[in-house]
Order: C-alpha cells, then sequence, then structure tokens
C-alpha cells in the first residue's frame, strides 16, 4: 500500500528530525520543511485511518536526555494546534473575545513558587517528565526571586535568549565547528546547563503565558486580568492584545509590523480564548488543548535564481557554503545570500549554478532556501581551499557533512585567529578590524600572534598605509600596550582553542587556581572532572598544549604580556587536599556554586563526578539510590548532608 509506505517515511523522517532538534540541540530539516512533511503525515492519517504507534502526531516531545534531575509535571503540556490563515483565526474565536500574544521561540519552563520564593523551575521536557533546572532559572535576568504573595504560584512561560544576545554569544564562540544556528538551540542548551555561571553570562529572559495555579485564591477568570496580576508580582508576561473575530486580522498585521524590530525571537502568535472557564470546557484532544490555538505566519516566498555557492572559510577551518542568488525583496529587505550550513543540507537540495530556487525568511528574519525547482545537481565540492588552496577534507558527525581545510597554516585561519585574539573578551585590542589584520599579513608585519606586540619597528610603513597616520598608530600602539596587563581566562580564550569560549575558559581558570603550568599539563581525565565540561572540551583542550607549535607560541607570549595577581587568600585552607562532589538541591546557601566556592575558597576542589579520588559526597537525600550514590557506596566514600558538612565547618573554625 503507497501510502502507508508514505506514512512510515514520514514517521521516521519527523521522529528523526525531533529528536535532533529536542535531544541534541540541533537541527536536520528547517521547520518549514518539517511543517510540510508533519502536515502531509496529518492528511495521509486522515485519508487511511491509519495512525502508527510512534507517529510524532500522537506523541508529545521527546524523551529528555541528561544528568539534570527529572520530575514530572502536574499538568501535561500539550503542544498547540496550529493555522496559518487568519480566516481560520476568526472561525475558531466566533463570538468569543480572544487574548492574541507573541509564541515565543524558546525553551518552555515552569515555575513554582512557596511563600513568595522561587521554589522549583522545571522544563517542559516531552510534556509529562522535565528537567529541574532551578539553580539556572534563579540566573535569568528577569525572573522575580520573590514576588508578594504567599501561596503556591505555578506559572508557565517560555525562556528565550534575545537576537542581539545570540549574535554576541555566537561572536565569542567562533572556535566552536558550528556555531549556534539560532537562538533557540542556543537557549535551550543554556538553560540545561550544569553550571549556572554559563546561564547567567547569556541573558536569558523569560516570559510568562500562562497561570497555571494559584493556591488559596479565586484566579481571574479572564486571561488578560491573569496576565495583569502576573504583571503586578513582577513576572514579564508575553506582549498580547485582545481581539474579537473583527479585529483579529488588524491585530496580527499589527504583530506581523513589528516583528522585524523584535529582539526577541517568535515563531507565530498564539490565540486563546479569554473566557478561562469557557476554553477549559472545551477539554482536550489527543494532543492538543481547545482552549488555544496557534498561528504561523505564511512565509513569504520569492523565486529566484542561484548564482554560484560560496565556500567560507572560518578560523576552525570550518568551510560554509554559502548560497549567493539574484536579489530579491522579502518582508521589506533585499536578500541575496543564504547559508546553506553544511554539506548534507546543500545536496539534500542538489544545487546547482542557474538553478530556479524560492527562498523565504525563517521567522521573517532569516534568510533560507525553500526549494530548489530545479535540482541540477552540478555543484562540486571544492577539493582546495578557496583562502589558501590547501587540500580540503570531508568530516561526518552526527549524520551531518561539513568541509575542512586541512592547512593548519591557512591564511583564512590566520586571520580569523588574530581577529578572536584581539577581540573585547580576549586582549580587546581596539582598532585592528580583520581587513586592517590582513592588510598587517600581506605586508608582513603579522606572522604569529606575538608580532602584535613587536610593531615598533614598522612604524613608518604602518603610517603611510591607506587608513592610518601618526594618531592612529598611536592609538592601536596604546590599545597594544594597555592589554599586556589581562587575566589568565582572557588570555586562554583568546588563543582560539576549539571548543572553549570565555566561561569555559573562566572554569579551568579558577579550577586550576589561575595556574597556568596546571593548566598546561592537564589531562582529559581531570578536566572533566569540572562541571560543565565534557570530553569533547576536554580533549580538544589537551590537544592544543600537546601541539609543539602552540607551545612556542606561548612562550613568546609570555614574554610579552603579564597577569593581574589575585589576591592571595588568607583564611584557613582547612579542605586542602580533600575533593568534594556536590549533587541534589541545598538549603542553606543559595546554589550548589555557592558551596563549591566556600569549599574551593578553603583550600578544596570540587569535582563533577564520584572517583577513588572523593573524600565526601554532599547529598541532602543521604538515602537515596541515585547513581552518585551508588557510586559513592561502592567506593566507600562518606555521603554526608549539608547540615553535617556545616558541622565540619564549625568544628575547624
Amino acid at each position: 500500500m503507497e501510502q502507508l509506505e508514505r506514512i512510515k517515511e514520514l514517521v521516521t523522517r519527523l521522529n528523526q528530525a525531533g529528536r535532533a532538534y529536542y535531544q541534541e540541540d540541533r537541527e536536520i530539516m528547517s521547520n518549514r520543511e518539517y511543517d510540510a512533511l508533519y502536515d502531509e503525515l496529518v492528511q495521509l492519517e486522515k485519508e487511511t485511518g491509519i495512525t502508527l504507534a510512534n507517529s510524532p502526531t500522537i506523541h508529545v516531545g521527546y524523551e529528555v536526555l541528561s544528568e539534570l534531575a527529572k520530575e514530572e509535571h502536574s499538568t501535561p503540556m500539550l503542544s498547540l494546534d496550529k493555522t496559518k490563515d487568519v480566516g481560520a483565526l476568526a472561525d475558531w474565536l466566533g463570538d468569543k473575545q480572544g487574548v492574541l500574544s507573541w509564541k515565543m521561540d524558546g525553551l518552555t519552563v515552569v515555575l513554582t513558587y512557596r511563600n513568595g520564593i522561587l521554589e522549583k523551575a522545571v522544563t517542559r521536557g516531552n510534556g509529562e517528565i522535565g528537567e529541574v533546572i532551578t539553580n539556572n532559572a534563579r540566573t535569568f535576568r528577569n525572573i522575580p526571586s520573590r514576588i508578594p504573595y504567599m501561596g503556591e504560584l505555578v506559572v508557565r512561560g517560555e525562556a528565550v535568549i534575545k537576537y542581539s544576545d545570540f549574535e554576541r554569544i555566537n561572536a565569542t564562540i567562533e572556535d566552536v565547528e558550528a556555531k549556534y544556528k539560532n537562538p533557540r538551540n542556543l537557549c535551550s542548551g543554556t538553560v540545561r546547563q550544569l553550571n549556572n555561571q554559563i546561564t547567567a553570562e547569556r541573558n536569558v529572559h523569560f516570559f510568562a503565558f500562562h497561570l497555571v495555579e494559584s493556591a488559596d485564591m479565586d484566579i481571574p477568570n479572564s486571561i488578560a486580568e491573569r496576565f495583569r496580576w502576573l504583571t503586578e508580582l513582577g513576572f514579564d508576561v508575553v506582549e498580547y492584545e485582545m481581539v474579537t473575530g473583527e479585529t483579529i486580522g488588524k491585530a496580527v498585521q499589527g504583530f506581523s509590523n513589528r516583528i522585524r524590530e523584535n529582539d526577541f525571537p517568535s515563531d507565530g502568535l498564539v490565540l486563546t480564548y479569554d473566557d478561562a472557564a469557557y476554553g477549559k470546557s472545551l477539554g482536550v484532544t489527543a494532543k492538543f488543548p481547545r482552549d488555544s490555538i496557534a498561528f504561523k505566519w505564511a512565509d513569504e516566498l520569492a523565486v529566484t535564481h542561484l548564482k554560484y555557492i560560496e565556500w567560507s572559510p572560518s578560523r576552525t577551518g570550518l568551510i560554509n557554503p554559502v548560497a549567493v542568488f539574484e536579489p530579491v525583496e522579502l518582508e521589506g529587505t533585499s536578500v541575496s545570500r543564504a547559508s546553506m550550513h553544511n554539506i548534507s543540507i546543500l545536496e539534500s537540495f542538489q544545487m546547482g549554478a542557474g538553478d530556479e530556487i524560492s527562498v523565504f525568511k525563517a521567522n521573517m528574519i532569516i534568510p533560507q532556501v525553500a526549494e530548489n525547482r530545479t535540482r541540477s545537481g552540478t555543484i562540486p565540492i571544492p577539493e582546495h581551499c578557496p583562502a589558501c588552496g590547501a587540500p580540503t577534507e570531508i568530516r561526518q558527525e552526527n549524520d551531518v557533512k561539513s568541509l575542512y581545510c586541512t592547512n593548519e597554516l591557512c591564511s583564512a585561519k590566520k586571520v580569523k585567529l588574530f581577529s578572536h585574539f584581539v577581540s573585547r573578551n580576549a586582549m580587546n585590542i581596539d582598532g585592528l578590524s580583520e581587513a586592517t589584520i590582513e592588510k598587517f599579513i600581506e605586508e608582513g608585519f603579522l606572522e604569529d600572534l606575538y608580532d602584535l606586540y613587536r610593531l615598533e619597528p614598522y612604524r613608518m610603513q604602518i603610517v603611510v598605509l591607506d587608513g592610518f597616520g601618526e594618531r592612529s598608530y598611536e592609538n592601536l600602539q596604546n590599545a597594544i600596550e594597555a592589554s599586556r596587563l589581562t587575566t589568565l581566562a582572557r588570555f586562554l580564550y583568546g588563543l582560539g582553542i576549539m571548543n572553549i569560549g570565555v566561561a569555559t575558559a573562566k572554569l579551568i581558570c579558577r579550577h586550576f587556581r589561575n595556574d597556568l603550568n596546571a593548566i598546561q599539563n592537564a589531562g582529559v581525565e581531570e578536566l572533566v572532572e569540572i562541571e560543565g565540561i565534557g570530553e569533547v572540551i576536554a580533549e580538544s583542550f589537551v590537544a592544543y598544549f600537546k601541539n609543539e607549535e602552540n607551545q612556542r607560541r606561548i612562550r613568546e607570549l609570555l614574554k610579552e604580556i603579564r597577569f593581574e595577581q589575585e589576591e592571595p587568600d588568607t583564611g584557613k585552607q582547612i579542605f586542602q587536599g580533600i575533593n568534594f562532589v556536590i549533587t541534589g538541591s541545598v538549603n542553606h546557601y543559595a546554589n550548589r556554586d555557592e558551596v563549591k566556592a566556600l569549599i574551593e575558597s578553603l583550600g578544596g576542589k570540587v569535582t563533577g563526578s564520584v572517583t577513588s579520588k572523593t573524600h565526601y559526597l554532599i547529598n541532602n537525600d543521604v538515602t537515596s539510590n541515585s547513581s552518585k550514590n551508588k557510586k559513592a557506596k561502592e567506593l566507600g566514600v562518606p555521603i554526608i548532608s549539608e547540615d553535617t558538612f556545616m558541622q565540619m565547618l564549625q568544628q575547624e573554625d
């Protein structure tokens, strides 16, 4: 049966895409393609009356996979039915009043408050079981930690990262092989971090969109009134507007006009009956609640012709394919380029010069190729790097093929490396754009990073360059001189080590107490004990310092710079040589990081996993059968509560 075979194929493809999206924070197909395949599956299931047990039309979300604690939601979180037709919204609303709001594109989180204090935060997960992220939620930019309401309050909302912060963060992690594709992926990884310092540095915002429960209080029946009450408690709620069947078209257009200036990512709108009791009385389907419906803008498509694929090298050696096409107008702006991200996506479109393609802006923001109508498949994969001419190679990871330059001395890598080294979060040398760096390399002024501190012999040659002069040269030298005194974390980040971002560099420096020699000689096993650092990061870090050329670069740089000295800790080092592991929630401290900081200030060390080197496991649930408790029992490691730990502190006073 041809239709049944197609159903099986669609279920497999959609589940693969969903698993990649929800579990692995990566995309193997665009939202547009997913929606099209999903709609086709729904139609086929309706026509045949066949729905497979693992169909995404009856399964909500995917199993969560991480080391975060899991918790079942008191109320299952269903997804929303959707439409792209404004008329269908008006028909759905009928003669009722509705609340129209942004459908934010991030990660849904449920907050629980008791006695006016944030007690718990849990992600959506698979809709029934989520991950506990309480410590991370406390670092969100706009979540109230205390509210003027003493009863139990449960609020559902969306954690999001601004486009501006997304671009800033992506710029600081240029050394990661594949940058974050969109704010949603970045937010998902950020919210579920095992180290909440990283979460704090990424400026996550929370927008409430549903009051789930409020004990000891009669909740207003009006959704709009609930939003106003949440605002009075200190929450930011999603931007909303009251609508009727007659005004909804104008309201949708108003939201549409604002999306291009909106710094927060959204992928549509949500329409909810303002009469909460009426909406609740409608019940739910197997997958959708009947009190709300999602609206997604019909993508504005433009037909054009592909001119060529531009292969863009990065500092890491990754060479990204970019589709360059005849300019078209989309959402009010001219568009002529769209990233194809990797070879796998490029091949799936079977691109060829001159092909007729349709393009759109995902979420009305990011240009993407929607369809290749010609599919000539004539674009060759370059065998040589467009920047340096060295051979390229195709690498495959997680079913994704990407192209890399094999030349460690590639000129593109060199320019990007210098640009990274002088960036604000690294050595912070102002006045060196990529164009200037490229010119200095061409003129022979710069060969390696340490040459930045040895430009004086080229003074006369530099001041006569276009765009330069005596004042520009003096300003540049002043910035270079100021950078000679820096922190070890800035220096470490500036080296451009694969996968080492700003926060990771700080973690490593803190762990090794700013001892560069210890850092350079660290092994993978020792690094992965740092919470927030996995094997991939550890292996690339160790490999960097094993490279003789990198060792020589560091030796030369150390002749030019010096590190700020931290104030010595004059307190008693009562935990010198003692290793702790902390797990579970804490009661007497703000979070586990505060306990960790205290232990480290007293000479101890905190790692992420229980090993034979662990002296104490701190867990308030000392009798639990958690994996860490089991491991501690196997190894004979004492499991102590927070109270016992505090008694240890008092005994040493």
